[in-house]
């Protein structure tokens, strides 16, 4: 069963795991954060670390990551199988969770999933002082084309229920990574929509997001677009109506 997710969760995913006890989020350290294979390659691994003084206890999940209806989707798969599945890193110590590829065929298009890790409570743990906030990490898993490609994006913004929305299709067979993404118009006004990490858009797929722009903004005509598409600045144009 495929699980429909809100336009920001996976954005915000990463970004959760920064909240609540920040001594405990400052603990466990993830590398890499994204993980690209080989087309021939069969498996990767991903290593946690424990920086604290008490074990972490964790779950691993592998989804599909997919795009449909502008939203993300996951549904569980055995594509990409995680071992171990259930974690425990001792104090000042690390682990390596293996990721391994069940099919051997080199894909003719790129292949996306997301690897979840969720901190699991402990029933043998101290009492708690407060809220139990219980930390998740969200690692993007892309697996490449046997023919290396590219994305290759077209940009709309457009009124919806009473506010702006911003789509992006990529009809390329790369995915594409938008970051510090910013709005022009032609009556000089600009707009800052992200900083940092915006969000993705899968090879083939759509994406749509609602911009966070007041009432009174205007985007009809011309968009001028800058944005950095896979740690590259780019310069793009929208037509807004």
């Amino acid at each position: 069963m495929s699980a429909r997710l809100p336009a920001f969760f996976l954005s915000l995913m990463l970004l959760a795991s920064c909240l609540g006890s920040m001594a405990r989020a400052a603990n466990l350290q993830i590398s890499p954060v994204t993980l690209r294979l080989r087309a021939d390659q069969g498996a990767a691994g991903i290593e946690l670390q424990n920086l604290g003084q008490a074990p972490i206890y964790g779950q691993v999940r592998v989804y599909v990551w997919d795009q449909q209806a502008g939203e993300d989707v996951l549904a569980p798969t055995q594509q990409l199988v995680a071992s171990p599945p259930i974690v425990q890193i001792g104090a000042r110590a690390a682990q390596t969770i293996r990721l391994v590829r069940t099919g051997a065929a080199a894909p003719g298009v790129e292949l996306s999933y997301r690897v979840l890790i969720d901190e699991l409570a402990r029933d043998d743990g101290p009492a708690s002082t407060g809220v139990d906030i219980r930390l998740r990490y969200s690692v993007p898993v892309f697996v490449l084309p046997a023919v290396a490609g590219s994305e290759a994006l077209g940009w709309r913004v457009s009124r919806k229920d009473g506010g702006w929305v911003l789509r992006v299709d990529n009809r390329g067979t790369r995915h594409a990574q938008i970051g510090a993404l910013s709005l022009s118009t032609s009556g000089g006004a600009q707009f800052v929509i992200s900083k940092g990490l915006f969000g993705y858009v899968l090879a083939g797929r759509w994406r749509e997001w609602r911009l966070p722009l007041a009432a009174p903004a205007d985007l009809s005509g011309t968009v001028a677009i800058n944005a950095v598409i896979n740690a590259k600045p780019v310069q793009a144009s929208a037509q807004g109506d």
